[in-house]
């Protein structure tokens, strides 16, 4: 309700300065009157349009309603008929929808964001250096560093940030089926495609998410450029399921440790645990708020003809998208915040798989022009228990040069970590 009052004040003063029309330019003091209405919205103010809106059943017209009877008391009394003056209600209702998306995703999300961001890009160069076992397909792989897969989920969000940043809402202004038809009925002399842009530029102010007019809808704006912010938020929202899915299992191998704190339980009956909730609440949320976003997504961009209402009663639920994704951020920043990497364990269960250097030696025996060493090394390691000295033993029986083998006995899960640390810091 604030954001249509403030939608349609914004409005009444933009008639009033453009001197377009025949409504008198409004004195400073009259436009502060106007604005504070939206300043000192409350719950009286509310409570007061739903009042009306009981006789009207229309909630824009309880507004305009409400704004009428207000400025009735006022110097402005003569001027209560150019509220609302020539618009439709969606005029009114996309407009605030479209700040208060801007307002949402600016004020409320990005910020969360940004500092998950800056969590993870802090643990990427804390570990920058710290040899990790690596799995792909859940099996013992080519070793990593615990801080480059932080960055890797670090990059990841950057890049979508900066998507995020160009994004744009669009919205419309021009009546009841999209043709400006009762504004040129009432001013055929006025550029109302031009008012239009001049009136939704000025609504932008500082908005990092700014609102674009639209000037070919039907009746609604079709809600694309809502869908496009949708789908970033959920691209974040997916980025960040993986990450909680991934701390998971670190923790699962004790190789991220949870600080405990006093007072706090993990379980109802096993006093020893400590169970990664803030990663698995955040992940539950994460899901329900791309449920929503997946939603919007098929529902919004249709409406049959020039409008249906079906729109509009999911609108009033986009909120619920958002509150789901911040509660997973803030979830997941209260887990990372609760978080310590236990070295050891990471090195050691590394140095456990000496398996996973043999991909450097028969790279390196490929080098050499050795016969079949991909082959050589799948004998030696496949579906075996294996040992760094049995690996020794091997290099040993090489027909190889002593500086090659030399080179080959330099290696060791722990330094066979390739750009890991550099692109950790990246």
């Amino acid at each position: 309700m604030k954001y249509r009052l403030a939608m349609e004040a914004e409005y009444l003063i933009a008639l009033s300065l453009s001197r377009k029309t025949a409504l008198r330019k409004f004195t400073p003091a009259e436009i502060k009157i106007i604005r504070t209405l939206v300043e000192k919205f409350n719950d009286d103010s509310y409570n007061k349009i739903k009042e009306i809106e009981k006789t009207t059943n229309h909630d824009v017209k309880a507004v305009e309603y409400f704004i009428k009877e207000r400025l009735s008391k006022t110097s402005l009394k003569d001027s209560t008929e150019w509220v609302h003056f020539a618009l439709t209600s969606e005029d009114t209702n996309n407009i605030a929808y479209g700040m208060i998306l801007s307002d949402a995703t600016e004020n409320i999300l990005l910020p969360k964001l940004l500092k998950i961001v800056a969590e993870l890009k802090t643990l990427a160069k804390h570990h920058k250096d710290l040899p990790m076992l690596a799995r792909t397909h859940g099996q013992p792989a080519t070793p990593t560093t615990f801080g480059k897969e932080m960055n890797v989920f670090a990059e990841r969000l950057d890049r979508g940030l900066k998507h995020l940043l160009g994004q744009k809402i669009q919205v419309k202004l021009n009546g009841a089926s999209g043709n400006y038809n009762a504004h040129m009925a009432a001013y055929p002399k006025v550029d109302w495609l031009k008012w239009s842009e001049t009136f939704v530029a000025g609504l932008n102010k500082k908005r990092k998410f700014a609102l674009e007019l639209n000037p070919l809808t039907t009746q609604i704006e079709p809600h694309d450029s809502y869908v496009e912010l949708f789908d970033r938020i959920k691209r974040f929202n997916n980025i960040l399921v993986d990450l909680n899915q991934d701390m998971w299992r670190y923790i699962s191998d004790e190789w991220v440790v949870q600080k405990p704190k006093p007072g706090e339980v993990g379980s109802s009956t096993m006093p020893h645990k400590i169970n990664p909730i803030f990663f698995e609440n955040s992940e539950g949320n994460l899901g329900l708020g791309n449920a929503l976003f997946e939603f919007f997504g098929r529902k919004l961009p249709i409406s049959r003809l020039q409008r249906d209402l079906s729109d509009s009663t999911v609108e009033r639920n986009m909120g619920v998208a958002f509150a789901h994704s911040l509660v997973a951020y803030e979830y997941l920043l209260e887990g990372l915040a609760r978080i310590s990497v236990n070295e050891h364990n990471v090195v050691a269960a590394l140095t456990k798989h000496p398996e996973v250097i043999g991909e450097a030696i028969q790279t390196i025996l490929r080098r050499e022009g050795i016969e079949a060493p991909y082959e050589k090394l799948k004998e030696l390691t496949r579906g075996k228990e294996n040992t760094l000295e049995a690996i020794h033993a091997f290099v040993g029986t090489l027909k190889v040069s002593d500086k090659v083998k030399k080179e080959l006995l330099k290696l060791t899960p722990e330094n066979y970590t390739g750009l890991a640390s550099h692109l950790a810091s990246k």
